[in-house]
């Protein structure tokens, strides 16, 4: 079996490719969303994951055509927990 590497969390994507792309700070994208400054800085700090409210929020946000379909963020969000949930069940 080939190695499997940690994929990244969405949040990442938002905090390294994202927003920097844009030009905005965390409280303008924010603002743009619809969130909370706390809710995106937990979001793109990895310590909270994409639900699929959140999702359609990026969808609406970024467009589909500039990757921001729902799908693929949730997708994401799916990979790594699955990630996260195979390393914790082989340490068990």
């Amino acid at each position: 079996m080939a190695v499997q590497h940690n994929p990244p969390h969405p949040g990442a994507i938002l905090r390294e490719d994202i927003l920097p792309s844009l030009g905005l700070s965390v409280t303008e994208a924010a603002r743009q969303l619809g969130v909370s400054r706390v809710t995106l800085s937990r979001l793109i700090h990895e310590q909270a994951g994409i639900t699929p409210e959140m999702a359609l929020k990026i969808e609406r946000w970024l467009g589909v055509e500039r990757g921001g379909r729902a799908e693929m963020w949730a997708g994401m969000q799916l990979d790594y927990d699955m990630w996260k949930a195979r390393q914790r069940h082989k340490a068990a």
